[in-house]
């Protein structure tokens, strides 16, 4: 088992970023969880919605809400965040080689969120990645006691650590 995470620098990179890693990893033959994100444009909005694909192979579920035109909080779904971390868990069950967590977020800087999920794949002897913004770099290190390996935003280096699995 084995714990990495990777940060983008341009907004809206991370996402297309492990969604590629969660296709490569899945057609390599590793048994998935955990989710990876979409976002799509809709008309009129000022900003996207936001579906978390459930791996290895769905459902997909909406993780914002629409706040409207002017607002400026935090649009995250927690109830749709919570359904996705629950359908991952349950994938969990069935034995996996690598949980993908797109994002250790706010929800999990604070304790909740993907966290049991992560602990429990690490647990059952899976490795993990994660996208982390630097804003929640540190509750990252907090929770995984700096036991995590940072990977450079690279989809040959990720595919590289991916593929050391039991090496």
């Amino acid at each position: 088992m084995r714990l990495a995470y990777t940060m983008t620098e341009g907004r809206g990179e991370l996402d297309p970023l492990l969604y590629d890693i969660a296709a490569r990893a899945r057609e390599a033959g590793l048994r998935l969880a955990g989710i990876v994100q979409i976002n799509s444009d809709r008309p009129g909005c000022a900003r996207c919605d936001m579906d978390a694909i459930v791996l290895p192979d769905g459902p997909v579920i909406r993780i914002s809400q629409a706040l409207g035109r002017e607002a400026r909080g935090c649009r995250l779904d927690a109830a749709g965040l919570e359904t996705a971390v629950a359908a991952a868990q349950a994938r969990l069950v069935d034995g996996v080689d690598l949980l993908i967590v797109n994002k250790f977020g706010k929800q999990e800087a604070g304790g909740r969120g993907f966290r049991p999920v992560i602990a429990a794949a690490l647990e059952a002897g899976a490795d993990v990645l994660v996208g982390v913004n630097p804003l929640n770099l540190p509750a990252l290190h907090a929770f995984t006691g700096d036991t995590a390996t940072a990977l450079p935003p690279d989809p040959a280096a990720l595919m590289r650590w991916i593929a050391a699995r039991g090496a």
